[in-house]
């Protein structure tokens, strides 16, 4: 994984470092014994879908982004697109079921339910705020992908 990590940070490629983030989330899942299935037109609001215990999940990929505070990771929640008169931003609700998101700092994924989604950003925090603030804070621990895996395997 160190090597995958080292690889990932040298794509400056918006695009490129989307197809990576999104072929090592496919794998996360197909290696956890998830099947996981491609639309076949890519003009589909999601990324991928994973079947988990015969339920059929939406999935948008997302590559999380450094904070410049430290100590966290970012991603966007909504899709953007340049028209001829700017941007477009679509969010996903009503569209997909989950966030799946590589984290490059930590080489970590998260699977986000789109219902704890925030609007248009949303924060991960790993190390303890100096403030100590505990209150509102998405904790990297509850969204691994394993954790919330196992989650929706107890509640099916």
């Amino acid at each position: 994984m160190e090597e995958f990590a080292r690889q990932f940070n040298k794509l400056e490629e918006t695009q490129k470092r989307g197809q990576a983030t999104e072929a090592l989330l496919k794998a996360q899942f197909v290696v956890r014994d998830t099947p996981v299935l491609v639309p076949e037109y890519d003009n589909e609001p999601y990324d991928f879908v994973a079947e988990i215990e015969d339920t059929f999940y939406k999935i948008q990929a997302k590559t999380a982004y450094p904070s410049p505070k430290g100590g966290t990771v970012l991603f966007e929640t909504v899709s953007t697109r340049a028209r001829s008169d700017g941007y477009v931003r679509d969010d996903y609700r009503d569209t997909i079921d989950f966030f799946a998101v590589h984290n490059p700092v930590l080489s970590e994924q998260y699977l986000i339910p789109i219902a704890e989604a925030a609007d248009g950003k949303m924060e991960i925090r790993f190390t303890e705020p100096e403030n100590n603030q505990r209150e509102g804070i998405n904790w990297h621990e509850e969204y691994l992908l394993d954790t919330v895996l196992s989650d929706i395997l107890q509640t099916v």
